[in-house]
Formats: C-alpha cells, sequence, structure tokens
C-alpha cells in the first residue's frame, strides 16, 4: 500500500432499491491532496462523499484510511468532518460558540478552546465577528463559519459537499480562491463535490469526472481538459465539438470531408475514432485558405469574445472568436495539428459535441427578443 494514500476506495459499490448508484469504483487520493468529484445530479459522487464520512456502508468493497480498513468505523470515530450545501450552523450559538462546540465535546479546556477558535476566525477573516448572532451574517460569513467549526478539531481529511452552491457568482469565486489557501495552510486533505466545471478546474489538483455511478476519467484539470478520454468528458468540461473521424494512420486524421495532421498515434490503421476541437482553438479564415468550408448560422456577442455557430456539411460547430462575422457569411476554417485531440469510440460517441440545438435555441431567442422589439 502506498503511503502517501489516505483514502483507498476498492471496488466499492452501492445500490438502492435496485438501482446501482456506484459501479465498482477504485480510487487512490493522496495526502494534503485537493480533490474534486465532478459530475452531472445523480452520477454517484455525493455517495462516495456520504461513504468517506461514513454515513453510508457500501455493499461491496474496501473503504481503506491510513492503510486500515473502516467500513465498520461509525462516522464520528473517523478523523473526517463535512460541510454540507446547507452549513447546519446553530442559529442560538453565537459565532464563537458556533465555532467551538467540536471542541468542547472533546471537553477540551476553555483556555485551549478559546486559542483555537481564535485562530480559526484569523484563518477564515472573521476576527471580530465571534459575538455576533448567525442569523445577522451574510451568506459568506456563514460559509466561513461552518469552515472554521469544520477544521478546527483539525480532522485529516475534510469533505466539502457543494459548498457554494448557495452563493452567488462573485462571492463564489473569492470563496474558491480563499478555500484553496486554507487547504494550503492547513496542509490537509480537501475532498470537494461540484457539478460547476470551472470550479473544479480552478480549485483541484486531480479531478475525478463521474457520470452513472462509473469514473470517467481521473486527471489534473489541464488532462481532464485538453486529454479527454471520451465524448461526456470532452462534453463535460468546456465547450467541444466532437465529430466522427477515421484514424488513417499515426498523426493523420480524417473527419468532416477534410484530412488533418494531428499529434496522436498508436490507433489501429482507419479505426473509427471521435474527434474534439475546442472551439477556442479554431481559426476562421478566407474561404481559400481553410481546411473546412461552412456558414455562419448564428453569432452571439459575449464580451471577450464572439461565440459562432459554422454549419459544415450539416454539422453545427461551434468558434469563440474575437473577429466579427456575419450570419450567412461563407468561411473557412484552420484548425492547427496540436488543436485536435482524438478519442476511442464510447457509450457517449454520437450523443455530444454538435451544435444544432443550440443554434436553434439560439435563432429562436433571437426571433422573439426581434418580435418584443417591435
Amino acid at each position: 500500500m502506498n503511503k502517501e494514500n489516505i483514502v483507498e476506495l476498492k471496488n466499492i459499490s452501492v445500490s438502492f432499491d435496485g438501482e446501482k448508484i456506484l459501479d465498482s469504483i477504485n480510487l487512490d487520493i493522496k495526502d494534503k491532496e485537493f480533490i474534486t468529484f465532478l459530475g452531472p445530479s445523480g452520477c454517484g459522487k455525493t455517495t462516495t462523499l456520504r461513504l468517506i464520512a461514513g454515513f453510508l456502508e457500501p455493499d461491496e468493497g474496501e473503504i481503506i484510511f491510513e492503510n486500515k480498513k473502516i467500513n465498520d468505523v461509525p462516522a464520528y470515530k473517523r478523523q473526517v468532518n463535512t460541510i454540507f450545501q446547507r452549513y447546519a450552523l446553530f442559529p442560538h450559538l453565537n459565532v464563537y460558540e458556533n465555532i467551538a462546540f467540536g471542541l468542547r465535546v472533546k471537553k477540551l479546556k476553555e483556555k485551549e478552546i478559546s486559542q483555537k477558535v481564535e485562530e480559526m476566525l484569523k484563518l477564515v477573516n472573521l476576527t471580530g465577528l465571534e459575538k455576533r448572532s448567525i442569523s445577522t451574517l451574510s451568506g459568506g460569513q456563514q460559509q466561513r463559519v461552518a469552515i472554521a467549526r469544520a477544521i478546527a478539531n483539525h480532522p485529516k481529511v475534510l469533505l466539502l459537499d457543494e459548498p457554494l452552491a448557495a452563493l452567488d457568482l462573485k462571492l463564489r469565486k473569492d470563496m474558491q480562491k480563499e478555500l484553496k489557501n486554507i487547504q494550503q495552510q492547513l496542509g490537509i486533505t480537501f475532498i470537494f463535490v461540484t457539478h460547476d466545471q470551472e470550479e473544479a478546474l480552478t480549485m483541484s489538483d486531480r479531478v475525478i469526472v463521474m457520470d452513472n455511478g462509473k469514473i470517467q476519467q481521473i486527471g489534473t484539470p489541464q488532462d481532464i481538459y485538453n486529454e479527454p478520454e471520451n465524448a461526456f468528458v470532452a462534453d463535460f468540461i468546456g465547450e467541444s465539438n466532437i465529430v466522427d473521424g477515421k484514424m488513417l494512420k499515426d498523426f493523420y486524421v480524417e473527419f468532416s470531408g477534410s484530412r488533418f495532421d494531428c499529434l496522436d498515434k498508436g490507433f489501429e490503421k482507419n479505426e473509427l475514432v471521435d474527434v474534439v476541437v475546442r472551439p477556442e482553438d479554431v481559426d476562421i479564415v478566407p474561404v481559400g485558405q481553410g481546411q473546412l468550408v461552412g456558414v455562419v448560422t448564428s453569432v452571439a456577442f459575449l464580451g471577450v469574445h464572439y461565440e459562432i455557430i459554422v454549419d459544415i456539411g450539416g454539422f453545427k460547430w461551434m468558434i469563440q472568436t474575437t473577429d466579427e462575422h456575419f450570419v450567412d457569411d461563407k468561411v473557412g476554417l484552420y484548425i492547427e495539428p496540436d488543436a485536435i485531440h482524438i478519442m476511442k469510440k464510447s457509450e457517449y460517441s454520437g450523443l455530444y459535441g454538435d451544435y444544432s440545438t443550440f443554434s436553434e435555441e439560439m435563432y429562436e431567442m433571437n426571433e422573439m427578443a426581434e418580435e418584443n422589439a417591435e
């Protein structure tokens, strides 16, 4: 066993009412790591968190904590604390007493409690608010109290179940930075659950992408974004054009009626594959200079860039560019070899990556806006 691993999940399966929620999950989580479970509702990420916390037992498999099996260890005996989406603070206790709660349960001396609470208040930037009632605090301040209370006992692992979901966008971004700083200062393992891709990419050392009770990919934020393993991961993390392709030979692929140099190898000759091209990696060029030719079907200005939908042989591509283009423009598309990523076919092939519905929705919204303006 690896001494660096603080938590190991081995062949974990869980079913509710005959439906498999987790299907043979295997995972190692390293000590002092910030790791994030990312996926849509119902993918199994919160169930995994509850297993580690001890609120749930697996039907099959082992949960290992610091090289010891803990399947039967009750939640209160695990060196783990959880912060939920609803912070579960005690409304009748002030900030100080909320943070001190777990320390009092441990029967620490008052001087020690006072010292620890002061330390926690400083860490979460709430010094001076210790006597405040919970009901007078903003959402962000309540969030900080919940963090301070959870880490006052210095657990080995802190579990965070969508803790920023109730905050507005600006505050959420501030708290993302703050949580990462707190984790680095404390040097403890954070296991975070979210369905927000940006949140996962911003904060994590590694991201675990889940769907249908299975781990689809584990990797650094850069790996997950630049080297997705299947069409689900490519689509879930950011925008992606995903087209059917054929790997003619190493470093050479055919898709959308043209042939391209790429950086991928190790596929069978003429193997059918999924090809991913991120919208920001496509250059719109004059028709004669493009490897592909299409017609602009919609344009949306998003401040920093335009989001342009281009129809290429009935398949709608999304392109993000700072250059202005107009609906019905005929354009060329140029794609560098390093912008092309090849994936094996999977159960998700053909389900994602065409912006036809996106284009129709935008068209309908534009039509409605024009009618309302009249």
